[in-house]
């Protein structure tokens, strides 16, 4: 099964999709209130929703992703690189309590470039998945130089237990698991070009690819500007 959507939505959004990833959880932590309207409409409309968890968790503080952050908790500078601190383990409660309400199956963690292949990062890293609540699935986008190396990526999911999250034209995934999960940010010579709109040519290759992965769910969401229309391009194209 091929479920396709976009990362962010709009209420339009659920008309048309069967899966959208709610990435307002990482930046913030969300009302109650906000959680129900999307709960509801996910129900109404046999939409999926997927998590992205808090960028506490995965992001060191800076001004660039946290100038959306409404709500500081605790120190600063214990955010980031699944460290063992209190903040990054806060910040995991909200998420894995977000995703439970919205009867969300999947989380993503996504991490920066400058969280780097390096001997703490990756025992915090493997420390953090060991100790997840396992009735949820997890996801992990790595960025930079973790990508470059094709056999430690290998190594570090064996011993996780989670999806290789990648843009399948940037990077193929190294997991063994029966899910698939593809974010696309758009082509360019950078990891994101939030701003490229996918032509027909792009589209086509993207479906040559995804239908010829034999997993048994395949989840294809759009990550730029022109998410909605090139989501509904993509679906269009594999219902045709």
């Amino acid at each position: 099964m091929i479920k396709i959507g976009t990362c962010g939505f709009t209420r339009k959004h659920f008309n048309y999709f069967s899966v959208l990833e709610v990435q307002e959880t990482f930046y913030n932590f969300l009302s109650e209130e906000r959680l129900s309207k999307w709960k509801e409409l996910s129900i109404q409309n046999n939409v999926e929703l997927t998590v992205k968890a808090n960028q506490i968790i995965t992001h060191e503080y800076n001004k660039i992703t946290y100038k959306r952050t409404k709500t500081v908790i605790g120190n600063v500078k214990n955010y980031g690189y699944f460290r063992p601190t209190k903040e990054v383990m806060q910040a995991l409660e909200i998420t894995l309590k977000e995703a439970e309400f919205l009867n969300s199956k999947i989380i993503i963690f996504q991490t920066p470039a400058s969280f780097t292949p390096n001997d703490e990062n990756m025992k915090n890293l493997k420390d953090f998945f060991s100790t997840l609540d396992r009735s949820f699935t997890y996801g992990w986008e790595p960025r930079g130089e973790w990508n470059l190396n094709h056999d430690l990526l290998m190594k570090i999911f064996s011993e996780i237990d989670a999806i290789h999250v990648v843009d399948p034209f940037k990077n193929k995934p190294v997991d063994s698991k029966q899910i698939r999960y593809f974010r696309l940010h758009g082509l360019g010579s950078e990891e994101v070009n939030y701003r490229y709109k996918y032509t027909r040519a792009d589209l086509e290759k993207l479906k040559e690819y995804v239908t010829s992965e034999k997993k048994e769910l395949i989840y294809v969401l759009f990550n730029n500007v022109y998410s909605f229309g090139d989501a509904l391009s993509f679906k269009r194209m594999i219902e045709s």
